[in-house]
């Protein structure tokens, strides 16, 4: 009975390891896709947080969004130990943005990869990016074998956890958009 119960239990934190695995690799491989299109804006993007040397920000914002593809491209595929750096990653974001936000600079773009969709800081963001790099915890153990059930159910819920994230990205975005504004100033 221990042993059906543990190997259950090994069984649903494999399907959510691969289903955060899925999700937040999908997650880092556009946003990294979108920061290489967008790369002449993006050294103003990381400057912008002023929190590293003039010297260091054109490296950053040269290896940071390949490193992202990559990352999420291994996340997809499930590379398990790929949830090192994602969460690493996601953590030092999250810190770079309490940081402006304790210095009073939320009205900064949080340079997430959606130019089209200008979000500014917000503690919303920064508990966004440390539940994400929680929900990698389970990455790390033994994930299930592609095509298997597991396997798809993962796929599906990382699927459904990337647009629910995507979602609420947009949603947080236009609540303080311009028509939002306007119309709070009525």
């Amino acid at each position: 009975m221990a042993s059906t119960l543990g190997s259950s239990l090994g069984q649903a934190l494999g399907i959510a390891g691969y289903a955060a695995a899925f999700g937040i690799g999908t997650l880092f491989l556009t946003a990294g896709l979108a920061k290489l299109r967008s790369r002449r804006v993006f050294p103003g993007v990381v400057a912008n947080y002023r929190l590293l040397p003039p010297a260091l920000v054109g490296v950053v914002a040269t290896l940071l969004p390949p490193a992202e593809v990559v990352i999420g491209a291994c996340l997809i595929v499930g590379i398990g130990p790929a949830a090192i750096p994602a969460a690493g990653l996601l953590l030092v974001f999250a810190a770079a943005m309490a940081v402006n936000i304790r210095r009073g600079r939320s009205h900064i773009d949080c340079g997430c990869g959606r130019s089209d969709l200008r979000q500014t800081l917000s503690g919303t963001l920064v508990l966004r990016n440390v539940v994400l790099a929680a929900l990698l915890l389970p990455t790390l153990g033994q994930l299930p074998s592609p095509g298997s059930a597991g396997w798809w159910i993962g796929l599906a819920s990382g699927s459904a956890l990337y647009l629910l994230t995507l979602l609420v990205n947009a949603l947080a975005a236009l609540a303080k958009g311009p028509l939002a504004i306007e119309r709070n100033m009525r």
